[in-house]
């Protein structure tokens, strides 16, 4: 299977003062199309960083990344602010909703950098909120919305530009326990549909949703296993679909 993303001894380094701290050392791995792969380390272990970089918000201070075969690794802000739009749906932890607008609003915005038509802006917005479930809410604002639903906007957001890669940050940090079940069944339905799936997160039970799990330790790939006990929401309980 192809391969969406590969990084060939990718280093980070950051000046503090008279100080270099190496964020990242020395990282070689790729990530091929319609994995769903969870990437996990304590703190400071590089894992942010590498995020960053993954999701073209930072540069490397050597090595290459190639994202679908393209070298971002020297493109200036414009052109990673491009692939961040076209190639990249991002989910956070906090949502990063705007709380004056929409649901349907906070969807149809990358459309807008995309230079999509609003007819055509209105309607794709619309087919995503129905995928995750929120058909009833679009004309709510965040704070008219729970926690889980406000991720779903988040997702819609993620998936409207219909990118190659969705990368998560910790995207039930700030769920409890059911609604963040919930959101990684959601996750799961979209790994079957072909998107590949990197999710940020220093959670086991999260990440072993994942089919394989990266573990980052001072900067450095630990261990890259695959996940022989993938946990599926049908081991549940509560059912095997999220409503």
């Amino acid at each position: 299977m192809e391969e969406v993303i590969k990084l060939e001894n990718i280093a980070r380094h950051f000046q503090v003062g008279t100080e270099v701290v190496r964020a990242l050392r020395t990282i070689t791995l790729s990530i091929k199309k319609n994995e769903f792969v969870a990437l996990m380390g304590p703190s400071g272990s590089g894992k942010s960083t590498l995020m960053n970089l993954l999701g073209c918000l930072d540069t490397p201070t050597s090595g290459q990344y190639f994202l679908n075969g393209n070298d971002v690794s020297e493109m200036n802000d414009n052109e990673l602010a491009e692939v961040r739009n076209k190639e990249i749906g991002f989910i956070f932890q906090t949502f990063n909703l705007l709380p004056r607008s929409t649901a349907l609003e906070n969807v149809m915005l990358p459309l807008i950098y995309a230079g999509y038509g609003k007819t055509d802006r209105r309607n794709r917005a619309e087919e995503v909120l129905e995928n995750v479930q929120l058909s009833d809410r679009i004309m709510h604002k965040p704070n008219e919305l729970s926690g889980g639903q406000r991720q779903r906007v988040a997702i819609a957001r993620a998936l409207v530009n219909k990118p190659s890669i969705i990368l998560a940050d910790e995207p039930t940090g700030n769920l409890d326990s059911k609604t963040s079940i919930e959101i990684m069944g959601l996750l799961e339905e979209i790994h079957k549909l072909g998107n590949t799936i990197i999710v940020v997160t220093h959670e086991e039970d999260i990440a072993h949703h994942a089919h394989r799990i990266i573990r980052l330790i001072d900067g450095e790939v630990a261990t890259d296993e695959i996940n022989e006990n993938v946990t599926l929401i049908a081991d549940y309980e509560n059912g095997n679909h999220v409503k």
